[in-house]
């Protein structure tokens, strides 16, 4: 029944503990980052887009009003000179604000291919952390499944070795295992306590020797119930 017990705890050990899941919490908080990062990104190249939106339009209207003028001055409707200079003048002026606005035009397309590059290294860093994701959740959940197989096969087991052991030795046996890390009894073999490695002395040995085989000994040391085997060298 002990070994069957430490099976059990080594499975609920096992169970609790799965690499994979020490791995999906990593993925989670990298994703947690890597999601925050890319939302920022999305708003960047949302933000750019819009301002481009509004760069084109003013150096759409600088463009429109230069050739309504120049269109003006080209078919002879301006005849004053002094209009005409002024308006030739003009010109001069729009053609320099639309060289600054297609500048700004420029450094804010250069601002929205970067977020946009910044948001696409982010979403596909995103699609590789869930790809792992559920590849992880998958070998995860078959390991798992093997571990509860097992325990059901090994918890039938323990069900019927128990139906064999007195009450209030597996009362004894309980009470120990839960103040001995789990280990209620331990074989002697070799004259040595498997539970506490003690070394038993001639006189211990001699008392275990002649001592019925349903009595109950128990380790001196760690006070584990001791079961004798034919390894016991009594």
């Amino acid at each position: 029944m002990q070994e069957l017990d430490s099976r059990l705890d080594q499975l609920a050990h096992q169970r609790a503990n799965l690499p994979e899941d020490t791995e999906l919490r990593e993925l989670g908080t990298e994703r947690a980052d890597v999601d925050s990062a890319a939302r920022d990104a999305r708003i960047a190249v949302d933000d750019f887009t819009r301002e481009q939106k509004r760069a084109d339009a003013d150096v759409e209207q600088v463009k429109t009003r230069r050739k309504r003028d120049q269109d003006r001055m080209d078919q002879g409707l301006v005849t004053n000179p002094k209009d005409l200079e002024r308006m030739q003048h003009e010109l001069v002026s729009l053609e320099r604000r639309i060289g600054d606005l297609e500048d700004v035009e420029l450094e804010i397309m250069a601002r929205v291919e970067d977020a946009q590059h910044d948001l696409d290294r982010h979403t596909a860093r995103l699609g590789e952390l869930d790809a792992r994701a559920t590849e992880l959740t998958k070998l995860r959940d078959e390991k798992a499944a093997a571990i509860d197989a097992e325990v059901t096969e090994v918890t039938t087991k323990r069900a019927s070795v128990v139906q064999g052991v007195p009450e209030d030795l597996l009362a004894l046996y309980e009470r120990l295992r839960a103040h001995k890390g789990g280990v209620g009894a331990a074989r002697l073999r070799a004259r040595r306590c498997e539970g506490c490695s003690l070394q038993l002395n001639a006189a211990d040995l001699g008392v275990i020797a002649k001592a019925p085989t349903d009595e109950v000994i128990r380790c001196e040391e760690c006070q584990r119930i001791l079961v004798r085997t034919a390894e016991s060298g009594i």
